[in-house]
């Protein structure tokens, strides 16, 4: 399937067969721009169509917000209202997550809102479990789209995890030439997928050790510290893995982000 077969809000005159799962009058009434892609040749076509021509910068986020005690969740809240989100804004970012209404792709969503942020949040989900208006995914894990995200590429899939080498591929195609740089928070096994297919794209990860879960591993394989988990030395030894303290997150974040994604 070419490019030009691929549905598109932005382009109205693409012909393409209606996906079985989404028609165009569900496409009109959602708030996030829907793109169902069917094949990864597509990416370069609709990514164009979505956000135009010019590569930006572009910060993956992955992980989760599980597990966290009160005053953690707040802390981890506050990175993507006074960190995340204002540098996303400042210096016009693409930022790319999971889509959906739930853990960092919830709070990004939100923090983009709470700044009236304009900078493309864009969303990468498995078709088969997404819930959408009218027609809610078979699915007990199925979940809602995060309402304030800009676009959401459907991509096939019924499993969480099928959407990360996709999650890499659109950073990739969407920075282009320019840096990306993967947000890693708190997390379960998916995370550990993420962090893994980024590496192999050769991507930096920045690790927010005290986030719980698999950061906290991961920092602790950082730091040198012995870890029961196989997954994350091979992560480690790449060198593309570094780490931020959660409670020094407000000061030193921001300076490691534009380090790694050469901002000014």
């Amino acid at each position: 399937m070419s490019a030009q077969t691929v549905m598109s809000q932005f382009d109205r005159n693409v012909s393409a067969p209606m996906s079985p799962f989404l028609s165009q009058d569900d496409i009109d009434t959602m708030a996030v721009k829907v793109i169902p892609v069917n094949e990864k040749v597509a990416l370069p076509e609709v990514l164009r169509q979505a956000v135009g021509c010019h590569h930006r910068p572009t910060l993956v986020l992955v992980g989760g917000a599980s597990k966290l005690s009160d005053e953690d969740l707040q802390r981890v809240q506050a990175v993507f209202t006074n960190v995340l989100a204002p540098l996303a804004e400042q210096f016009g970012l693409i930022v790319v997550d999971g889509g959906t209404d739930a853990g960092v792709m919830q709070l990004m969503g939100n923090a983009r809102m709470s700044i009236a942020g304009t900078f493309p949040l864009i969303g990468v989900a498995p078709a088969g479990l997404v819930n959408l208006p009218g027609q809610p995914a078979s699915c007990e894990d199925a979940a809602d789209l995060e309402p304030h995200h800009t676009h959401c590429l459907l991509i096939p899939g019924s499993h969480w995890g099928d959407e990360s080498p996709w999650m890499a591929e659109v950073a990739t195609l969407l920075a282009a030439d320019h840096s990306s740089v993967v947000m890693l928070i708190n997390g379960g096994s998916i995370t550990w997928v993420d962090a893994r297919v980024n590496v192999e794209s050769q991507r930096p990860v920045v690790v927010l050790a005290g986030s719980g879960r698999a950061a906290d591993v991961l920092a602790q394989a950082i730091a040198g510290e012995p870890v029961e988990d196989e997954r994350a030395q091979p992560l480690v030894a790449s060198g593309l893995l570094s780490s931020v303290e959660l409670h020094q997150a407000n000061s030193m974040l921001p300076k490691e982000l534009k380090r790694l994604l050469r901002l000014g």
